[in-house]
């Protein structure tokens, strides 16, 4: 079928609309109609080439929508369903996926690959196969993906907001409540408070912490954090360095997550500094490639019995948490609504890319028709 993408052909210049021809699903695939994609950073890891990846490509890992078509050996999803797409692919078989770690699944290879999980591409243009961001590539309103990608949710979950947890929501919650592991009665500070920063601080609420730092340097994202439960507010990491000691008699905080828009080495030191004893510093932020250099103090790290954590998709397990944290959207616990700050169409992808960078969103969305 004939469609409309939003296509990279080159690092460091911007998304282009293209008239493509996608194909039709493969036996372990399916179609689906997008009602929306929210506008990650990690897209933008791919025009600035932090990210490698194989151009060209189709962006957008973060869409949900309606099933249009199945593939011959497709089970457990038929046509008319209502899906979210993981950028995390869970097959349900490997070691990881079978010993709950389906973030780790060992189809998480390909997702920066250029193919599709059942190989080659399903998206052409002028003369080229083109690739798909995490073998999804919802920077159009139709996307071939794979099973293993696709989770079916209740009809009556508005999909615009649902497309939020194929990412976001899921990253940042997942990486207070899972890879924090926050508790009740907690001091939580989150470092950067954008798309997934705002969802961390949600997963510190609703995890119980009673007190939870929102630290950012724009304005606009500490005044919004406050609406996700933050309680308290800073500027920079040496603004919380000041304040934390009072905050909690001394005891420093219990956890910090890293989830600025990129991560780097220079910011580890201080947060470790940041947490108390046996506290926790979760890093979901995604540094360049290149970056490889870190100081920290190592016998404060063992002394002190801190712990320094990486996190991918919020240590979470796609198949169980995408439905439970729409539960909680639908009880009231979890807000979605007050993510989306500006929607744009297709064509205008790039202005809701220079939303992102002047700090004017927390979390942009694509809206098709």
């Amino acid at each position: 079928m004939k469609t409309q993408a939003a296509v990279l052909w080159e690092t460091g210049t911007q998304w282009n609309i293209e008239d493509v021809e996608l194909d039709d699903p493969k036996a372990n695939e399916v179609r689906v109609k997008l009602a929306s994609s929210g506008l990650c950073h990690s897209d933008e890891h791919l025009l600035t080439g932090d990210l490698p990846s194989p151009l060209p490509v189709v962006g957008g890992h973060e869409g949900a929508g309606i099933v249009e078509a199945v593939g011959s050996a497709v089970k457990g999803i038929k046509e008319g369903d209502h899906v979210v797409l993981g950028f995390i692919p869970s097959c349900g078989k490997c070691e990881a996926c079978s010993s709950g770690y389906q973030n780790l699944c060992e189809m998480g290879a390909y997702i920066l690959s250029g193919e599709e999980l059942a190989g080659g591409q399903r998206v052409h243009a002028k003369g080229a196969d083109i690739g798909t961001m995490c073998c999804l590539g919802t920077f159009s309103p139709y996307v071939i993906a794979h099973e293993d990608s696709v989770i079916k949710i209740d009809d009556d979950i508005p999909l615009d907001k649902a497309s939020l947890v194929g990412c976001g929501v899921t990253t940042g919650v997942g990486s207070a409540i899972y890879a924090g592991g926050v508790r009740s009665g907690d001091t939580v500070v989150v470092i950067g408070c954008g798309g997934i920063g705002s969802n961390a601080i949600q997963g510190a609420r609703i995890a119980g912490a009673s007190q939870i730092i929102a630290v950012d340097p724009v304005q606009f994202k500490l005044d919004q954090a406050k609406i996700f439960g933050a309680t308290h507010f800073a500027s920079s990491i040496e603004e919380v360095q000041a304040m934390i000691g009072d905050l909690t008699r001394g005891s420093m905080a219990n956890v910090a997550i890293i989830t600025t828009g990129v991560g780097t080495g220079d910011l580890i030191a201080p947060t470790m500094g940041l947490v108390g004893k046996n506290g926790t510093v979760v890093i979901t932020a995604i540094a360049p490639w290149t970056q490889n250099e870190v100081s920290l103090s190592l016998l404060d790290m063992t002394l002190y019995q801190k712990q320094l954590k990486g996190s991918i998709f919020g240590s979470a397990n796609p198949r169980a948490d995408i439905p439970k944290l729409l539960s909680w959207y639908k009880a009231g616990t979890l807000k979605l609504d007050e993510l989306v700050t500006n929607t744009y169409s297709l064509k205008d992808i790039n202005q809701g890319y220079a939303d992102m960078r002047s700090g004017k969103n927390i979390r942009g969305m694509i809206l098709f028709d």
